[in-house]
């Protein structure tokens, strides 16, 4: 692993520096006002991970710490299971496992996200997880009729661009190693925009709730600027300012983000032995 994890402004430095995490997630130094500032001045930080990196969850706990914001919206599980956490200690980690039922939730173990968990300790929880038994329905119907009224908030009465619902495709495509059929790449694409939609929405919901501000933790695919969840947030609320932050693996992520930060990939078994 590098012996070092440096913050990266896309296209320039970030106010002249750098924040510097060791590759054990423990800081080197104390991040300065003019490093951290960026990302404390906006009303919602969006961190993106690779689900089953470890450093990428020890950097989202210290970036926690450092901004301790009034909520945090999870992508992992449902608004129902973010209610139940409260009064529960967050660094207990067997309770919030149990509680959360996370062994049975198809979510990489619990230890990985553990120390985010503990970081969230005094913020308000919220839940951006559509619910299974909804899933299969929007799928068929399309992302519109989950929201009903207000699909047009978010944009979801729009049909995607032709180029761009292609464009999508052929990354569902892809990111099933070509093993789906034709006829399932429009419904994966229409249940990603649900997904960004429901954690734009419970976002906006966090920020109503405390006054803000807010983080959320989720994938990489949904932190992205070009596709993810700033941009249902940006249709719904244009005033709000919205920090993205991509986590990427010797270098490699996809999207667009305000920050990158890049750590070592993780050793894992070839994901398309799934689909043989």
């Amino acid at each position: 692993m590098k012996n070092l994890i440096d913050f990266v402004r896309k296209g320039a430095s970030l106010l002249g520096g750098a924040f510097i995490i060791a590759g054990s997630g423990h800081a080197l130094a104390e991040p300065t006002a003019g490093e951290i500032h960026l990302l404390a001045a906006a009303d919602v930080v969006i961190l993106g991970e690779v689900h089953d990196n470890a450093a990428h969850h020890q950097i989202q706990a210290d970036i926690l710490n450092a901004l301790s914001p009034k909520a945090v919206v999870w992508e992992m599980i449902t608004q129902t299971q973010a209610a139940a956490l409260s009064g529960i200690d967050l660094k207990d980690a067997t309770r919030v496992s149990a509680q959360l039922d996370w062994g049975n939730s198809g979510w990489p173990e619990f230890e990985l996200y553990a120390p985010v968990f503990a970081a969230a300790t005094g913020a308000q929880q919220f839940g951006g997880l559509v619910p299974r038994a909804q899933a299969g329905e929007v799928m068929e119907r399309g992302a519109a009729s989950f929201f009903g009224d207000d699909a047009a908030l978010f944009g979801l009465d729009q049909r995607l661009s032709e180029a761009e619902q292609q464009a999508r495709e052929a990354d569902q495509l892809s990111n099933h190693c070509n093993a789906l059929p034709a006829e399932m790449l429009p419904r994966m694409v229409e249940f990603q925009r649900l997904r960004d939609a429901a954690l734009a929405k419970a976002t906006l919901h966090a920020l109503k709730a405390t006054g803000g501000p807010v983080v959320v933790i989720t994938g990489n695919g949904h932190a992205r600027k070009d596709r993810g969840i700033p941009v249902y947030l940006t249709q719904a609320r244009p005033d709000l300012s919205v920090v993205t932050v991509g986590q990427s693996e010797n270098g490699q992520v996809a999207g667009a983000f305000d920050l990158v930060l890049d750590s070592d990939p993780v050793e894992r078994p070839d994901p398309c032995l799934a689909f043989q």
